[in-house]
């Protein structure tokens, strides 16, 4: 088997790409397949995605059978100003992957988010819901599902939310160092979602692509909570002292409209491979007891 890991550099591809060698992750072992995998890791000095000609060569010279897309501009307040880099990274990369991968046969696995639904939710959203993206990063990310899934047949479309690995900048790390620095911080408490560790995350992607049961995932860490108790949490565990304070977020004035209730359901995994992510503060837990920055 030949894997290919775009934007490898990132927190979920760095996951992938660990645990492919390793051939287990937190969870347990990844499936038997990936024992002799070769691994091609590439991020964007090496494969620039929005260049569908270069896509294409590469991909059809290597052949890989499984594309995992780890690429994205993730910066959603970066969305807002620079859209139409957002729309080329996040909506014509992903074209120009699902085609290449669509002419080689591999199959083809999207990562996408919460922020393709309005946020308006009283319950988690499940699968099937109506997206209503209210952002760029949202409106481009969800082109970039559409892309996936109507360019190539084998198509693993996976939603996740609230990230967090061990390389790279995330919301953990940013809590543990501002609180090491000033003792208090300012947290938004009207947001809820999944908090999710960027290693079930792979696990859960890993055992997907093994499969042929393509289609719409959800895949974030189990329960939910506002930033304001996932930042409180955060603070406990590092055995860190000071003060995190919740605020609104017409307080936090973000210039980018963010979904204030963006849980996922897992139905479509729980029905297939089966749903072994752990709840967010158990994950969370063993993150932390890893991390030093």
């Amino acid at each position: 088997m030949k894997v290919l890991i775009t934007g490898s550099h990132g927190q979920l591809g760095n996951e992938l790409v660990c645990m492919l060698h390793s051939g287990k992750g937190e969870i347990g072992p990844i499936p038997a397949c990936y024992q002799s995998a070769t691994v091609v890791a590439v991020d964007v000095e090496d494969l620039d995605i929005t260049d569908c000609q270069a896509v294409m060569g590469f991909i059809g010279e290597l052949k890989p059978d499984v594309v995992i897309n780890c690429a994205a501009m993730t910066n959603v307040d970066g969305c807002e100003v620079n859209y139409e880099m957002a729309y080329r990274v996040n909506a014509a990369g992903v074209r120009n992957l699902a085609v290449a991968a669509e002419r080689v046969g591999a199959k083809f696995v999207q990562i996408s988010t919460d922020y393709v639904f309005a946020g308006d939710s009283l319950t988690p959203y499940v699968e099937w819901d109506k997206m209503d993206p209210q952002s760029i990063y949202g409106k481009s990310k969800a082109l970039g599902e559409r892309y996936a899934l109507c360019n190539c047949t084998k198509t693993f479309l996976i939603r996740t939310s609230w990230l967090y690995g061990y390389v790279g900048k995330n919301f953990v790390k940013t809590v543990r160092r501002i609180m090491r620095e000033k003792g208090t911080m300012t947290v938004v408490n009207d947001q809820r979602g999944n908090p999710t560790h960027a290693g079930d995350l792979a696990y859960h992607i890993l055992k997907l692509a093994a499969t042929e049961e393509y289609g719409i995932y959800h895949c974030t860490g189990n329960g939910e909570c506002s930033w304001y108790e996932f930042a409180c949490e955060i603070v406990k565990l590092s055995g860190l002292s000071g003060t995190v304070k919740p605020c609104t977020s017409e307080e936090y004035n973000s210039p980018t409209h963010r979904p204030a209730y963006s849980s996922l359901r897992h139905l479509a995994l729980a029905c297939s491979v089966g749903d072994e992510m752990r709840p967010w503060k158990e994950a969370l837990k063993e993150y932390i007891s890893k991390v030093s920055d």
